[in-house]
């Protein structure tokens, strides 16, 4: 799977908060300033070209949807983004972030605790 660009994760965000929806409704759901339409229009295409949406026709409009949902995205983009900057290691993304002072300590004591219920589903 290709990742998004900034613009195509953008409308993909709107998307999947919309369910579905035409251009123009795609527009609106953008802060100001908006974008063009046909700026919109072009990134939707795209984004169709990639199997990212699909859409329903309607006359001569049409009505677009998310083909993957916003979980799988982040689950394969995860994947490739902790095999190109940490190796491929869990350990060394958390590593990374704790020692960059990103984490306080009630986030890393709140990821211990899911880490222990991961650890105990496992284990049964």
């Amino acid at each position: 799977m290709k990742e998004l660009t900034k613009a195509e994760e953008q409308i993909m965000q709107i998307l999947w908060k919309m369910k579905k929806g035409f251009v123009k409704e795609i527009v609106e759901f953008f802060p100001e300033p908006k974008p063009a339409y046909n700026t919109v229009s072009t990134i939707v295409r795209i984004l169709e070209e990639k199997e990212f949406i699909g859409h329903e026709p309607f006359g001569r409009t049409h009505q677009y949807f998310p083909l993957i949902t916003k979980k799988e995205y982040a689950k394969k983009f995860m994947k490739g983004f902790m095999k190109n900057y940490f190796e491929n290691s869990a350990k060394k993304m958390f590593s990374f972030l704790s020692d960059e002072d990103e984490l306080t300590v009630s986030e890393i004591e709140e990821l211990k605790k899911e880490m222990d219920k991961i650890i105990e589903k496992r284990k049964k």
